[in-house]
């Protein structure tokens, strides 16, 4: 019995001008989709803020009061022995971090506002520029 060998593999060499072709297109295509992530972080980042901001509008509505510095976010989670709690107030258990894995600043009173609800963004630290750049409830 003959075993026919017309089935062929790919050679080395084409395997080789794939994976160039694949290494051009990822070279092209990478910068242009990598600044978008940082974006994507900073616009999930803004989204947070507005629905703790709904939340701590809610908390006041049934306390008559925004949370203090010192009782702070977990406030919409846990009562810190105010009448009128009617919480908890977040859909989880838990106050999100940021999208860097960073907790929310939170002052009340704040100085733009009844609270200051921010994060530092991506380096963590106040100020910066593009992904650096800080995000808060009062712009």
């Amino acid at each position: 019995m003959k075993v026919k060998r017309n089935e062929r593999g790919f050679t080395l060499i084409e395997l080789l001008v794939v994976m160039v072709i694949l290494g051009l297109l990822a070279a092209l295509v990478g910068p242009k989709l990598f600044p978008k992530l940082g974006k994507g972080k900073q616009h999930a980042a803004k989204a947070q803020i507005e629905l703790l901001g709904e939340a701590l509008d809610q908390f006041r509505l049934d306390t008559g009061r925004y949370p203090t510095t010192s009782e702070g976010l977990d406030a919409l989670i846990h009562n810190p022995g105010i009448e009128g709690w009617d919480g908890p107030y977040l859909k989880k258990n838990v106050v999100p971090k940021d999208p860097w894995g960073r907790p929310y600043q939170y002052q009340s009173p704040g100085t733009h506002g009844d609270y200051d609800l921010f994060s530092y963004g991506a380096d963590g630290s106040p100020g910066g520029e593009g992904e650096n750049k800080d995000i808060n409830s009062w712009e």
